[in-house]
């Protein structure tokens, strides 16, 4: 994908992949690794609702 273009994310898919992620980290026992999926968790669930907050708590 060129920098101009961008790939449109559904909240379906975000919420899905969230839930996943929190599940494999309550399976793992690292704090390390449980550090890092909720990192990730955090970044994919921001690609779909940062702008939605953004929107309602400026109204």
């Amino acid at each position: 994908m060129s920098e101009h273009e961008y790939e449109e994310i559904s909240s379906e898919e975000v919420d899905r992949v969230v839930a996943a992620l929190e599940l494999l980290s309550e399976s793992v026992a690292s704090e390390t690794i449980k550090s890092i999926l909720d990192g990730c968790s955090s970044e994919i669930y921001y690609l779909v609702y940062e702008d939605e907050e953004g929107m309602s708590e400026a109204a």
